[in-house]
């Protein structure tokens, strides 16, 4: 399955994730510890959350809204993509320090780290292996989920074990240059009709695909968006609002593709429509990154 048209351009990534919170000060605290955000832009009622001025998060307040289910369609995790392996060990280094429990995945094309936030909102902090150590057969890249070598990833930052004992350790001094949202993964109803929805609607390749998931990126990356039904199998669209995903941003250099589609609705400049499962999708026009 591959896009039929070049809706929009290979350049195209993920911009910002927009989560509804139930305790907005306690959200916007737990993300700004965890990876070092900056709060950029902040009232009562939402907090933007960047690295170096590149805004990743914006938290809304929604105290009213009752936590999502599991087996609700929506957020399955926001993935932080850091700069390089080094970056990595050390946030795995600052993870330890701060006595978070994660999961691990080694999948060939990156390694990853993963945890929930404390409304349950999925979180994956990765690196990506070099581009040319990836494997593609078919025109799909190759991906597992392996142990994570993480003395290796401590060692290529130069620390070892011994260093998360001392006190007054501190390698991790924030959200390095570079920090952005490297993919949004998302639960559906139906893997497979999701793949469709996303490629016909953005333009998007599929690039990967099992049982209950599929990935799809623009421009040949390991994956852009996730999606899976592992939990929301035969789900519809929610019929009443919850906590967690309010929007996801896509950035592109060229909305040319879209505008004048009649699924898709402009204010601002802005770019907006709506998968079946009733996520927000917003496409916002800048210069390529």
């Amino acid at each position: 399955m591959t896009a039929s048209a070049p809706l929009l351009p290979a350049a195209t990534e993920v911009g910002t994730v927009t989560l509804l919170a139930r305790d907005l000060p306690k959200l916007a605290q737990f993300y700004e510890a965890l990876l070092g955000l900056t709060a950029t832009q902040q009232t009562d009622q939402s907090v933007t959350l960047a690295a170096h001025g590149t805004p990743l998060l914006i938290l809304k307040a929604a105290p009213e809204l009752p936590a999502p289910l599991v087996s609700r369609t929506g957020l399955y995790h926001t993935a932080f993509l850091l700069p390089t392996r080094a970056d990595l060990g050390r946030w795995l280094a600052h993870a330890a320090r701060l006595g978070l429990r994660l999961g691990s995945g080694d999948h060939l094309v990156s390694e990853a780290f993963y945890l929930n936030d404390p409304e349950g909102n999925g979180i994956e902090v990765y690196a990506d292996r070099p581009r040319d150590t990836w494997t593609w057969e078919g025109g799909q890249v190759k991906m597992d989920t392996l142990s994570v070598d993480a003395a290796g990833l401590l060692e290529a930052a130069g620390l070892s074990l011994p260093d998360l004992e001392n006190p007054n350790f501190a390698a991790y001094a924030g959200a390095p240059a570079g920090t952005k949202v490297g993919h949004i993964h998302l639960k559906v109803g139906n893997a497979a009709q999701a793949a469709e929805f996303y490629r016909d609607a953005l333009g998007l390749d599929l690039v990967a695909a099992f049982q209950g998931a599929a990935f799809l990126s623009w421009g040949g990356y390991h994956h852009h968006v996730g999606l899976n039904e592992w939990h929301s199998r035969g789900q519809g669209k929610p019929v009443a609002p919850a906590a967690g995903l309010g929007a996801i941003e896509f950035v592109t250099p060229d909305l040319s593709g879209l505008r004048g589609r009649p699924d898709v609705t402009e204010e601002g400049g802005v770019l907006h429509l709506t998968d079946p499962w009733g996520n927000q999708i917003r496409v916002r026009e800048v210069a390529a990154r």
